[in-house]
């Protein structure tokens, strides 16, 4: 009998993944048509994987605009939650060092080689912001929220996480030497990422809720 083969308006989404769902109508297929339906398929999921592990580009940093690095000082006000905003606000490579950022919605901000050492982050909103190899050191988010955001290479080295509601964030590669958890609201799967990290040791794993502490 012949095969006939009809795509399914519907998707089929595994794994992250779409692959068009394949019927068949009549008869049983043929072993050389069923190798190439499965062929095709792994194909599109070997393309589909691959363009999602493409290169995250930046946008590049707009150097004729002279308050850049300002917006930083008033934050995003619309979106918070999901880093919906008008414009992008752009720190990247700005120094903030010492400054106050108090209750500042950083909600989408490119922090990028941003300096924001021994800055005021009390109860700022950092969702879902791109902070790597940005410099922290001796910063304060206390009661900040840390959803999301993109530690990826920086320097946490005596950052103060106090009471700190920490979601879905990435520390590959940070340096959380000496830094603060006490009170911290941490998920389980960033617990597990932290606890991976051979600079967070001591006092600090402790407070973590890392099983074993590293002297």
């Amino acid at each position: 009998m012949s095969l006939k083969m009809q795509r399914s308006a519907s998707t089929v989404k595994r794994a992250g993944r779409s692959a068009m769902a394949v019927r068949c109508q009549a008869g049983r297929p043929s072993m050389p048509a069923l190798a190439a339906a499965v062929a095709t398929g792994v194909a599109a999921s070997l393309l589909s994987a691959n363009m999602a592990m493409a290169e995250f580009r930046l946008p590049p940093i707009d150097k004729t605009d002279p308050n850049r690095c300002d917006r930083g000082y008033v934050g995003n006000t619309i979106g918070q939650a999901n880093a919906v905003s008008d414009k992008i606000l752009d720190m990247r490579l700005c120094s903030y060092a010492g400054k106050d950022l108090h209750g500042r919605v950083l909600a989408g901000a490119l922090l990028a080689d941003a300096d924001l050492s021994n800055t005021n982050l009390q109860e700022a909103v950092l969702t879902k912001a791109y902070a790597v190899k940005a410099n922290f050191e001796g910063a304060d988010m206390t009661n900040a929220v840390v959803d999301r955001v993109d530690f990826t290479n920086a320097n946490l080295k005596r950052v103060k996480f106090i009471n700190t509601v920490v979601t879905g964030a990435s520390f590959a590669g940070a340096d959380l030497e000496g830094s603060v958890w006490e009170d911290a609201l941490i998920g389980s799967q960033d617990v597990g990422k932290l606890c991976e990290n051979p600079t967070l040791t001591g006092e600090s794993r402790a407070q973590v809720g890392c099983r074993a502490v590293r002297k």
